[in-house]
């Protein structure tokens, strides 16, 4: 449990899977022995110089890493407030961070003599990284995509078959990322002795706490290119929060900085009404779903709400129970961006700097570029460009250039 005499960071990396009074593992009896075996692995292998060397090799000769801190001078220029800087894991191999907590849980299982790995996926980053690392290493991959993003998403699920992964659309509910959880989690049941490769810093324990491990990565190179290129650490870090997997790789490195302000931003969608969003602190309630303890949108009987946002992947019904206790700690500081806003980030992003982010990083971008017109050049704000927008297509052209895409659909009918 996360207690109040030592460090945030200490605290996470030894958590036996509480964090205030969330988190925890509820699953049925079936799944606890493999659970166990997952968590004493992780504790053993988080401090064992052979899984880390193997672990930052794949980062580095597979991946890419490390990724640049990249200024945004013009854009700073044009809001005339802060300054303001990116950290571009659209540069990794798949085009996002993703990849970053599969190669690690990939290299875990096979340690574990795992064979089959399992996932989940919303925007279809995850699908892809997971996809990419079991082909990497030589395992088989099942995908599981609610029917809804597996349309709307439709590059991602190429690549995924591409690289041999049997990606399977989901019918149920909502047919997006909640529903392909539950789905993995119906298919772990059944087949206990596949390792399923969790997406984000939610679930039982251990994954918030894995997956925070293996994402870390990602602040801790940010930490020291600040140093290098400003000097100094940022006065605000910010990253777009679904389940969190990416704010926490962001933010862990600077937990324990007083100084530095943490901002998570959810996905505001299209109202305030239930199934308009995905603003789980704003909005959601405690309860225990999927496995874990932390907030989630619920209706007035308790059930799941149907969420929404213009973003795959940031329309899950829960958030991660470190991220519920930071939240009530007030150590991270939550927002909200829109579909409007986080599209026009979108295009305000690519026409100024040459760079176009995933939706779900434009909801951090957006709320950024508001902050940053509210304080002085001598400030630094760093966003979390947790992923590239090319897996959009479909749906940004369907807003910017909806006649290009009418185009495009007459072209593949003629084949």
């Amino acid at each position: 449990m996360i207690s109040t005499t030592s460090t945030y960071r200490q605290d996470i990396l030894s958590s036996t899977g509480h964090f205030g009074p969330y988190g925890g593992t509820y699953v049925p009896e079936v799944l606890l022995p493999g659970l166990q075996d997952i968590a004493a692995a992780y504790d053993h292998l988080k401090t064992d110089p052979d899984f880390l060397d193997e672990f930052h090799t794949a980062l580095r000769e597979f991946d890419g890493r490390p990724t640049p801190l990249t200024p945004l001078p013009r854009l700073s220029a044009e809001i005339g407030g802060a300054q303001i800087f990116l950290k571009n894991e659209g540069l990794n191999h798949t085009g996002a961070h993703k990849i970053n907590h599969c190669i690690g849980q990939a290299i875990l299982a096979k340690r574990l003599g795992k064979t089959r790995i399992i996932a989940e996926t919303g925007a279809g980053q995850h699908g892809y990284a997971t996809a990419a690392v079991c082909a990497r290493f030589g395992l088989d991959c099942t995908v599981y995509m609610g029917r809804i993003d597996y349309e709307r998403q439709r590059p991602n699920v190429y690549w995924m078959e591409l690289l041999g992964a049997k990606v399977v659309p989901v019918e149920d509910g909502s047919q997006t990322l909640n529903d392909a959880v539950i789905a993995a989690f119906k298919d772990w049941v059944e087949h206990p002795e596949s390792y399923y490769l969790l997406g984000s810093a939610v679930g039982p324990h251990p994954y918030p706490a894995m997956n925070t491990f293996f994402q870390k990565i990602v602040g801790e190179e940010t930490r020291q290119q600040c140093l290098d290129q400003i000097g100094r650490t940022p006065d605000y870090v910010m990253a777009c929060v679904g389940g969190g997997s990416n704010a926490m790789g962001m933010f862990f490195e600077f937990l324990d900085d007083e100084q530095v302000q943490l901002i998570g931003v959810e996905a505001g969608g299209r109202g305030t009404q239930p199934g308009e969003h995905a603003a789980k602190v704003r909005q959601g309630v405690k309860g225990i779903f999927e496995g874990y303890h932390s907030y989630f949108l619920q209706d007035g009987d308790g059930n799941i709400a149907s969420t929404h946002s213009v973003s795959a992947g940031l329309d899950y019904c829960g958030i991660s129970p470190i991220l519920a206790h930071l939240a009530d700690e007030g150590r991270v500081q939550f927002a909200t961006a829109s579909d409007e806003t986080a599209l026009a980030a979108v295009q305000r992003l690519a026409l100024a700097e040459g760079i176009i982010p995933a939706l779900e990083s434009a909801h951090a971008f957006a709320h950024a570029f508001e902050l940053a017109a509210n304080l002085t050049p001598d400030q630094v704000i760093v966003v979390n460009a947790s992923g590239r927008g090319e897996k959009d297509l479909f749906i940004t052209m369907r807003h910017f250039q909806p006649e290009s895409l009418r185009k495009v659909g007459e072209l593949l009918l003629k084949g």
